[in-house]
């Protein structure tokens, strides 16, 4: 690989990951009430996973426990979560989102979606077209990641 094609795939990957902060970003603003991101990412966490103890979902969410802590005790406040002691564990904690979070996660999930359809509708054809072409490649990165 010469020089030149270095500079070239880092100019590709620079691209692509601003054009994905810069989208994540755009469409995380279209939500302007309710938790702060972290604490909605853990409660989509509890959403989709289910019920987890507080250091695995820290670890999941790749935070301190102690800022986990701090973060599940809001989502409780606010009626998202529950917060039970570990019936293996009684100095571990076990956290599950409620009927309440559950409908929160699925309501800004669809408003997102909603942001997102609205302008892939606006894409010229032919943009349109590269992005389909392209999902493959990116569900590609995200299989390997994991």
């Amino acid at each position: 690989m010469t020089t030149s094609d270095s500079q070239h795939d880092d100019d590709i990957t620079d691209r692509l990951y601003f054009a994905i902060v810069r989208l994540n970003r755009s469409l995380r603003q279209t939500i302007t009430t309710g938790p702060g991101q972290g604490a909605l990412s853990a409660l989509a966490t509890l959403v989709n996973c289910g019920q987890m103890r507080l250091g695995d979902l820290a670890a999941k969410e790749s935070v301190a426990a102690a800022t986990m802590s701090r973060i599940v005790t809001s989502l409780v406040e606010m009626g998202y979560v529950n917060r039970d002691p570990d019936p293996v564990d009684r100095r571990a904690w076990l956290a599950t989102a409620t009927e309440e979070g559950a409908r929160m996660v699925s309501g800004i999930r669809s408003t997102r979606m909603h942001e997102l359809a609205k302008r892939v509708d606006h894409l010229k054809p032919d943009h349109f077209e590269a992005l389909v072409a392209a999902l493959p490649a990116l569900e590609a990165l995200l299989t390997e990641d994991s």
